[in-house]
């Protein structure tokens, strides 16, 4: 049988860290060993009850039928509302897209607009789908770098500089996957500011973290009318509602874009699944209480292990305003050995801790961060006390 013969496209995809890491730690975990996951960008609560309860009536009133493309109407109408009283942003059902998670929208919406050569500029560090998308998409990437001194945010200067001729989309997601930053609305003004000189720009807003914010009120770039045609806002459930296994994610958007959108889903998954779909419009239709409980116990969890990553010498972390991730800088750790390895980069210290710590990391290169390794505080603070010490303990044995 000769060999088989793979795709360029496939061959020059990177598989996914975070879910590299995931797969790592539960083969160490069926071994027998006792590893604390720190690894996937998931909250640990179960599904709120109603919405639960709201999938189960949706199978018994007989939801198991091909939905459309671009979602249920109820779905989008409540989506549509959700915009309007939590955004002030006016989305028309019509203007909205739900697909198969947050990731798919992202998709869909770069292989729309996105031609072969075109760029794509991206702060770093960035959410690690973003750039194997575009990839697909046969752009190209422009990274504008960030400090964790200014917060792991761009300048309105930086972004000038960044944007060509040849610019076809600004990507980010605020609160930031891996950073936890969050844009103010002064902040998102001034950039708006550079956007409108440059109207062949399309702007992708990632806010799928919207609820999970310790600022208070968040802000979309999408709230300024003079860009509000050229960006797309995606959201989902996944974050705020703990609804990842149920895969809907959403896009509001111009109509031409939400129908190209429509389109480019068409050809791929059609429309997500019918109930999971009636699952999230009871999530998006009942209020935040839940929500907000989640948010509260997030909040404790990143000041338990802000305190003891702090407790740690030579580590830097900053204090993110929003989703459940550090992004500490562990530089210093870098080159050192414990007498059997020699930590060469940050990868070799995400398998160091996993190995030897029994506790699973992210390495920052996977978000484009040589210094610096994403923890989720997604875990109890029972965990988050067990992994942190453990940590501490591996590190120190590096001389």
């Amino acid at each position: 049988m000769s060999e088989t013969q793979l795709s360029a496209r496939v061959n020059e995809l990177e598989e996914s860290q975070t879910i590299g890491m995931a797969k790592l730690c539960r083969e160490l975990a069926e071994k027998g060993f006792d590893v604390i996951n720190l690894s996937l960008g998931e909250p640990d609560f179960d599904t709120p009850a109603h919405i639960r309860d709201a999938a189960k009536k949706a199978i018994d009133e007989g939801y198991t039928h091909y939905p459309p493309v671009a979602g249920f109407s109820e779905l989008r109408k409540v989506i549509s509302e959700k915009f309007r009283r939590e955004n002030n942003l006016e989305y028309a059902p019509s203007q909205i897209v739900v697909s198969t998670g947050a990731k798919q929208a992202i998709a869909n919406a770069v292989l729309s607009l996105v031609n072969k050569g075109e760029e794509v500029v991206i702060p770093m560090p960035y959410w690690v789908s973003y750039i194997e998308i575009v990839k697909l998409a046969e752009g190209k990437t422009v990274f504008i770098p960030t400090t964790m001194e200014n917060d792991f945010k761009i300048s309105p200067e930086q972004l000038e500089k960044a944007i060509t001729k040849k610019t076809r989309m600004f990507m980010f997601s605020s609160p930031c996957n891996p950073t936890g930053s969050v844009y103010t609305k002064e902040e998102l003004a001034a950039l708006a500011k550079v956007f409108e000189k440059h109207e062949g720009v399309y702007i992708l807003s990632d806010e799928i973290y919207e609820h999970i914010n310790y600022n208070g009120k968040h802000e979309s770039i999408a709230q300024f009318p003079s860009i509000n045609e050229r960006v797309i806002v995606v959201n989902g459930v996944s974050k705020s509602f703990a609804m990842t296994g149920w895969r809907i994610g959403y896009i509001g958007a111009s109509l031409k874009i939400a129908q190209a959108c429509d389109k480019m889903q068409g050809q791929f998954t059609s429309g997500a699944s019918s109930v999971s779909q009636k699952a999230a419009e009871a999530a998006l239709a009942n209020g935040l209480s839940s929500t907000r409980e989640m948010r509260d116990a997030f909040l404790r969890r990143r000041n338990l292990m802000l305190s003891l990553l702090r407790a740690i010498p030579n580590i830097k972390v900053n204090k993110p305003s929003g989703a459940f991730y550090l992004f500490p800088d562990v530089s210093f750790y870098l080159g050192k050995s414990d007498s059997e390895k020699k930590i060469d980069n940050v990868n070799d210290l995400c398998m160091y801790l996993l190995y030897k710590a029994h506790v699973s990391t992210v390495p920052g290169t996977a978000f484009g961060e040589e210094k610096c390794i994403r923890i989720s505080y997604s875990a109890s603070d029972e965990m988050i006390q067990k992994a942190v010490e453990r940590i501490h303990s591996a590190l120190t044995a590096l001389k």
